[in-house]
C-alpha cells in the first residue's frame, strides 16, 4: 500500500470526508477562506499550515487530516478566488465577452495580489476553475475556430492579464517602499532620460519621444493590448 505523498493525487478526487467517524470540524471552504484571508492581509509567504491552523483555532497537525500538502492548500485558495468570477449569459459578441472576462480577471487579481504568483495550469482544473473555463468557451461559441485554438486564446488572454497586473502590483509595491514620493522619483528619472536622449546616441528613442512624450495612459495601453490579442485570433472574415 502506497504511503500518502509518495504517489501523485488530486485533492478534488479525494472525498472531503469518508462518512465514518464524527463530522469534521472544518470544511475545505473554511480552510481555503482562512488561507485567503492570510494571503490578502500579509502576502502569500505568510500562508503556512501553522498560520492557517491558528486562524482556524486548531492544531497544525490536525490540519493535515484535511489538506495533506501545502500545494493542496494553494489549490484550495485558487479555487476559492475562482468562485468570484461572475458567470453571465454570453451576449453573442465574443470580443465584448472576452474583454469583460479580462477586466474581471484584472479586478480579481487586484483584490488578491498574491494570485499572479499562483497562476499555473496545475491549479486550473478545480471545480470553480472548470466552471470559469467552460464559461469562457461559451463566450467563444460565435467564434468559428477549433476548441484547441479557443483554449489557446483563453490561456493567452489570462497570461497577458497576469503579466500586466503583476507589473502593476510590483510597481505599486516598489513605490510604497520609496523613501521619497513617486513624483520626486519620476522627476529625477525623466531628467536623466531626457539628457541621455538629447545626447544623440539614441536617435530612434528620440524619435519615439518626439511622437509621444507621455505620460503613458496605462488604461489605454491595457485596452490596446486586449485588442491585439483578440485580433490575433479573429478569422479574416470576422468584422469588428
Amino acid at each position: 500500500m502506497a504511503v500518502r505523498g509518495t504517489v501523485p493525487e488530486v485533492i478534488w478526487a479525494r472525498p472531503e470526508r469518508t462518512g465514518r467517524g464524527p463530522k469534521p470540524a472544518y470544511t475545505r471552504d473554511d480552510i481555503a477562506a482562512a488561507a485567503v484571508r492570510i494571503a490578502d492581509a500579509r502576502g502569500l509567504d505568510a500562508v503556512s499550515m501553522r498560520h492557517v491552523a491558528a486562524e482556524l483555532g486548531c492544531g497544525t497537525m490536525s490540519l493535515y487530516n484535511y489538506v495533506p500538502r501545502k500545494e493542496d492548500l494553494y489549490e484550495l485558495m485558487m479555487d476559492a478566488v475562482s468562485a468570484e468570477h461572475e458567470l453571465w449569459e454570453p451576449g453573442g459578441d465574443w470580443r465584448s465577452d472576452l474583454r469583460r472576462v479580462a477586466h474581471q480577471t484584472r479586478a480579481l487579481m487586484r483584490r488578491h495580489p498574491w494570485v499572479p504568483r499562483l497562476m499555473s495550469p496545475v491549479y486550473g482544473f478545480s471545480p470553480h476553475a472548470l466552471r470559469y473555463l467552460e464559461h469562457c468557451l461559451a463566450c467563444l461559441d460565435p467564434l468559428d475556430l477549433p476548441y484547441g485554438t479557443k483554449l489557446e486564446l483563453i490561456a493567452t488572454l489570462n497570461g497577458v492579464v497576469t503579466t500586466y497586473v503583476g507589473n502593476e502590483l510590483d510597481t505599486a509595491e516598489r513605490v510604497r517602499a520609496l523613501p521619497w514620493s513617486e513624483d520626486e522619483e519620476n522627476a529625477v528619472r525623466i531628467a536623466y532620460l531626457a539628457g541621455r536622449i538629447a545626447s544623440g546616441a539614441y536617435p530612434r528613442m528620440a524619435a519615439a519621444f518626439q511622437e509621444d512624450a507621455g505620460p503613458i495612459d496605462l488604461e489605454a495601453v491595457f485596452e490596446r493590448v486586449l485588442d491585439r490579442v483578440l485580433d490575433g485570433f479573429a478569422p479574416a472574415r470576422d468584422d469588428r
